[in-house]
């Protein structure tokens, strides 16, 4: 018999699957996957055929919308096919992918050709020695033939993550905006999250009050907008379009959750901030089995918390080691 659509207790209906596609990335950004993490150990990852497997056994559980992510998704081979195969899926109506923008240059065009909808693009610095300081690499100039090759391929919207912090890249916000308005795209500033990992969040973190003050002046006086299941708020620009804020510290939207992640080892995190998982590889090897899939897809939603807690690197006390956000995917 088919299985009820995904609805966790407190009435949540998740529609919104993050998939990363793997754990390695060709960046280290500190916030993401610091550099005390030491060297990564490569995860046991699923094969493209089984998370098209369990993407269609999600899409029957109401599953409509599919973000690829990672690590970075663009360093494994076969990332154009696996996105060709997902648009044949019936019930998937949108397809987007996040990327730091390193390779994308080179597979924009294929992407778009391939039938993806809509593309994240990590941008954290215009200044080429913070970018550097952030990333561990000298990539800004690749991130940026990147965002013209994604917008001359087609993709709409593209959207320019901005993870801000404070006394490394919070005086660029004007900057910020305005790059976004010359490319055709849309700024979202996001903050700084504290996952357990690393010790510079505290004195790195700006809240959305302070970064609404700080590009003001670029703001229409309009109310917010936030559409349904988006974790971002939008603001008008005086000059036309929107910049979005994403605040999952200061302004919880917990109530709003409509997602689950899969994790390259085939994992399924019903949160963010929590270490809890469900392995979905036991429904998959040796053989795939579609109702035992359904299953943990129900389990994932069963372990749903209403508020999450975030784990700082004060009050990580566990057993389970925290995971990185690549290893997570974000």
């Amino acid at each position: 018999m088919p299985q009820p659509a995904l609805r966790d207790r407190y009435g949540r209906a998740v529609t919104y699957l993050r998939v990363s596609v793997t754990d390695r990335c060709n960046l280290r950004c500190f916030y993401c996957l610091p550099r005390e993490c030491g060297v990564q150990v490569p995860s046991d990852t699923l094969s493209f055929e089984e998370l098209g497997e369990v993407i269609r056994v999600a899409a029957g559980l109401g599953v409509s919308k599919i973000r690829i992510t990672g690590g970075e998704p663009l360093v494994r081979p076969g990332v154009v096919d696996f996105v060709r195969r997902l648009r044949t899926l019936p019930g998937i109506s949108d397809l987007a992918l996040s990327t730091n923008g390193t390779l994308l240059a080179e597979h924009a065009a294929a992407l778009k050709a391939a039938g993806l909808m809509r593309i994240n693009i990590s941008l954290d610095s215009l200044r080429s020695a913070v970018f550097r300081a952030v990333s561990g690499r000298n990539d800004l100039g690749r991130v940026r033939a990147g965002i013209a090759a994604a917008r001359a391929a087609g993709l709409h919207p593209v959207k320019l993550n901005v993870v801000v912090m404070r006394g490394v890249n919070d005086d660029e916000l004007p900057q910020m905006i305005e790059f976004a308005a010359e490319h055709t795209a849309q700024v979202r500033f996001i903050e700084y999250m504290p996952l357990g990992i690393g010790q510079r969040w505290e004195s790195s973190y700006i809240s959305r009050a302070e970064i609404l003050e700080r590009i003001r002046p670029h703001l229409k006086p309009e109310p917010a907008r936030q559409q349904p299941g988006d974790t971002a708020t939008y603001y008008a620009l005086r000059a036309g379009g929107e910049v979005g804020i994403i605040s999952p510290v200061s302004c919880r939207f917990c109530e709003l959750c409509n997602r689950l992640r899969l994790t390259a080892d085939g994992k399924l995190r019903p949160c963010l901030t929590s270490e809890a998982e469900v392995d979905l590889q036991s429904a998959l090897r040796p053989q795939v089995l579609p109702e035992r899939i359904g299953e943990c897809f129900h389990a994932a939603i069963a372990g749903r918390q209403q508020i999450g807690t975030y784990r700082t690197s004060a009050s990580a006390q566990s057993s389970t080691p925290p995971r990185s956000m690549a290893v997570i995917g974000g």
